[in-house]
Formats: C-alpha cells, sequence, structure tokens
C-alpha cells in the first residue's frame, strides 16, 4: 500500500499519492525504461539527417534525456499557471525530425546548421507558450468519440514499432526476425504475463520493469546484449548550454518548427484528455492550457539545452493503464531519474545496451493497451449513431496508411506535407477531429437539414411518404 507523507487521516486522490521513496524510485525507473528507447532514437535521427559523429551524438543523447526530464517534472509538479500535473512523461517528437533536419541542412548541416536548428526550437517553443490560450477552445472538440479513436489509433500505429523492435530493431540487418530475436521478446513477455496472472500487488505493478531485467540477462548468457559501449562513456558529463552557439533566427526554420508544434499540440490534448479519464480526474480546457504553456517552456529550455521539442510519451500512458499506479510523484520521479541519467552518461549507456528485441516483447503489450484504452473510452460514446461510427472508422484507416505505406510520405511535396503523411498518430487525431466537427458541429441549411433528418430515420420517411399520398 502506499504510504503518505501528510498528517490527514483521509484518503487521497490516487494521483496526489505520495509513494515512499523505494517505490518512487522503482515505479519511476520503470517508466524510464519504457520511455527510454524513444528518448534516445529521436537526436539519433537528427545526428545522422544533419551529418553529426561521434561525440556530438553523446551530447545530444544527453541533452534529450535533460530536457525530457525537466519537461516531464514541470508537467507532473507544475508551476503556478503551468503544467497539467497529471501523470504524463514528456518524451523527445519524432514527429520534428523531418523539420528539424531540413532546418539544419539548409543552415549548412552537421554542427554549423545546429545553431539554427536550436534558434527555431526556441522560439517554436516560446510561441506554443503564448498560444497555449487559443488551444482551450478547442476542448469541446474532444468528446469520448475522439479521445477514444485518438487513442485507438495511437496504439495501433505504435505496433508497428513494437514488432519492428521484436524483429531486432534494425530492418536491414540479415538477423532481424530471427528465431533468436524472437525469443528474446518472448521471454520478456512471457515474464510479464505470467506476473500479472499468479502475483499480487507490488510485483504485478513492476511486471514489465521484471520482464525487461529478465530479458536482458538472459540476452547477456546467450551472448546477444552489447555492453561495450559502457566502458568508453564517462561517469558524469554534461554539455553547456547553447554549446554549439548562439541560437540563430532564420524565419522558414522558426516557421516550420512552430507548424510542427501546432500539430504536436492537437495530437497531446487527445493524450492529455486520456490521462485524465484513465486516472479519474476531469481535464478542462484551463489545464489543457497549463499543459501546452509547459509543453512550450519546456521545448523552448530544450533549445537551450542543446535539444528538440518536446511531447506526451504514448508507451507511459499505456504503462499507468497496465499499471494502476495513477500518482503524479512517481512521474515525477522517473522525471528526476531521467535527470540523472543525461548527467551520467555510463548509466545511460548501460541502459542503452538493452537488446532491442526485449524492449520489444515489454512494447508490444504497452502500446496494444493503449488500444485497448482508446477502446474503453469508445464504449462511453454513442456508436449506434452511424456518424460516429463512421468518424472511427475512417479515422482508424486513415491513421494506418503511413504505417502500412510509408512510402507515401516520400511522395508529398514539401517538409510539412512530408512530416504530416510520415505519423499515422498525426493523420488519425487530425482527421478525427475534423470529421467531429463536421458531424456534430458543422450546421446544414435548414431545408438541407430537414431532407437530411427525413432520411436519416426510416420512420420519419413513412410518415412522410403518407402525407404527400393523403395530398389531394
Amino acid at each position: 500500500m502506499f504510504r503518505f507523507r501528510t498528517g490527514s487521516s483521509e484518503q487521497r486522490d490516487p494521483v496526489d499519492e505520495v509513494p515512499s521513496a523505494w517505490r518512487l524510485a522503482v515505479y519511476g525507473l520503470q517508466h524510464v525504461l519504457a520511455f527510454y528507447a524513444g528518448a534516445v532514437v529521436m537526436p539519433l535521427l537528427v545526428a545522422e539527417g544533419i551529418g553529426l559523429e561521434g561525440k556530438d551524438i553523446g551530447t545530444l543523447i544527453n541533452a534529450s534525456l535533460l530536457a525530457c526530464g525537466l519537461a516531464t517534472i514541470l508537467q507532473a509538479v507544475g508551476l503556478p499557471g503551468i503544467g497539467i500535473r497529471l501523470p504524463i512523461v514528456q518524451g523527445a517528437s519524432t514527429t520534428a525530425v523531418p523539420s528539424l533536419v531540413s532546418a539544419g541542412l539548409a543552415a549548412g548541416g552537421a554542427q554549423a546548421g545546429l545553431p539554427t536548428v536550436f534558434g527555431a526550437v526556441i522560439a517554436a517553443g516560446l510561441a506554443l507558450f503564448l498560444i497555449a490560450p487559443v488551444f482551450s477552445r478547442l476542448v469541446r472538440f474532444f468528446p469520448p468519440v475522439v479521445t477514444g479513436t485518438i487513442l485507438a489509433v495511437v496504439g495501433i500505429t505504435l505496433l508497428a514499432v513494437a514488432a519492428r523492435q521484436v524483429g531486432g530493431g534494425n530492418v536491414q540487418a540479415e538477423d532481424f526476425g530471427s528465431p533468436g530475436h524472437l525469443g528474446l521478446a518472448a521471454v520478456t513477455l512471457t515474464v510479464i504475463v505470467l506476473l500479472h496472472k499468479f502475483s499480487r500487488g507490488f510485483l504485478a505493478t513492476v511486471a514489465v520493469l521484471v520482464g525487461l531485467g529478465v530479458g536482458t540477462v538472459v540476452a547477456a548468457l546467450v551472448g546477444w546484449a552489447d555492453f561495450s559501449k559502457i566502458s568508453d562513456a564517462s561517469w558524469v558529463g554534461m554539455a553547456a548550454p547553447m554549446h554549439y552557439g548562439a541560437p540563430r533566427w532564420d524565419t522558414m526554420a522558426v516557421l516550420s518548427i512552430v507548424l510542427v508544434m501546432i500539430i504536436i499540440a492537437v495530437e497531446s490534448i487527445g493524450q492529455f484528455f486520456a490521462v485524465g479519464r484513465i486516472v479519474g480526474r476531469e481535464v478542462d480546457g484551463k489545464q489543457v492550457v497549463h499543459a501546452l504553456r509547459a509543453d512550450g517552456l519546456a521545448t523552448a529550455i530544450a533549445g537551450v539545452l542543446n535539444s528538440f521539442p518536446t511531447t506526451v510519451y504514448s508507451q507511459n500512458v499505456g504503462l499507468i493503464r497496465l499499471t494502476g499506479i495513477k500518482s503524479r510523484w512517481v512521474v515525477a520521479a522517473s522525471g528526476g531519474i531521467m535527470l540523472l541519467l543525461g548527467l551520467m552518461p555510463k548509466v545511460g549507456a548501460a541502459i542503452a545496451s538493452m537488446p532491442a528485441s526485449v524492449l520489444g516483447g515489454a512494447t508490444i503489450v504497452l502500446f496494444s493497451t493503449i488500444a485497448v484504452v482508446g477502446v474503453q473510452i469508445l464504449v462511453q460514446a454513442d456508436l449506434t449513431d452511424q456518424r460516429n461510427t463512421i468518424l472511427v472508422a475512417a479515422s482508424v484507416g486513415i491513421g494506418f496508411l503511413p504505417t502500412a505505406y510509408p512510402q507515401f510520405a516520400e511522395q508529398m511535396p514539401g517538409r510539412q506535407l512530408h512530416a504530416l503523411f510520415e505519423s499515422g498518430i498525426i493523420l488519425g487525431t487530425l482527421a478525427a477531429v475534423l470529421l467531429n466537427v463536421f458531424f456534430h458541429h458543422v450546421r446544414l441549411p435548414r431545408r438541407q437539414q430537414k431532407t437530411a433528418n427525413t432520411v436519416d430515420s426510416s420512420e420519419d420517411y413513412m410518415q412522410h411518404e403518407a402525407r404527400v399520398g393523403e395530398t389531394p
């Protein structure tokens, strides 16, 4: 049971519960392990795209962990008017990768392009902070049918990532999808399933952590875990803020990242509502503004710390649902662990040594859980209404397109459209929001509305025909 650091004998809201120190550490570490791969992959993609090598890549990874740790603490703990104060983990957003790479290459590539990249990140973060109140008006466009659809799209889309991890991570490798990789993923998944079947209490809540640990030990025993990079990493290290020089202003770069931030904000709103439903907290327009202000401020700080835009990490949403641990202080603890990892490259390198297939065995459950939460929320919607059925069906289908055929993005002109069609989550989110507006908020002219209503109800139609037949 949780132990509360409060003099009140009354049970507090689960979101505000403060577990004992050791539980905070264990639960927080579990969130970090679910989050870590994405936080590392995003700066790797940017570094590869703009031509960085060697030590610079490690610098971006450490900076990403620092920025994500600060952003998570800012959301979970909050400041006056900033932060949603829910168990939300913030991580580096891969949605921004194409625009960041394009901005960096246009400014000279490699280290020469980074001041322009970070200048655009800082400006875009401040822009989101300032325009956050505008998004409070969007709350009414996120009923259960929309938030449930968004989570279903997120879960289904991320399953492609889980499948890639199960196969070994690198689809170009000769051993991708080999029995060895599948076996490691199966070990992790089996441990998680067995713990949920036969254990109760604390052990069940850390099933993912135990599964990852057992999977990594098995991988080490059979020689599938590479720990060579641990010795090369230093124990303590951090690049100075603005390590690559003073931020530079480039109008096109700023506009492209601002557009990305707006897309991320729309996607995040659905996640805020979903987390609120999972933990039993009603999210309103005011809280959305506070959350987006935190997102904008965290992104601006990330630019100063040599990092990139942040967003809600969906796998951690799935972990909250799977474990039932709703405390925002657990998430805040995970943010503190991220900060430490950002300052201790050797520890981060040890976690990064976990084989992708081991992580895949856990993420296949975490990502599927997100889709299940979406279905649970959709149960609250009126799916007997054909408009809602079409909304869900079309949004899920559109969101699945980039997952099935990533080549669609390559055919899109301009980096903004490329980024849009590269993410099934963004496409599915926009489809759900826009279809909800079209079906439930756009009013037809009176004559057309009467016709639509007549056709919509067979009983009304028969009565209408009867009246026409009686007309002399």
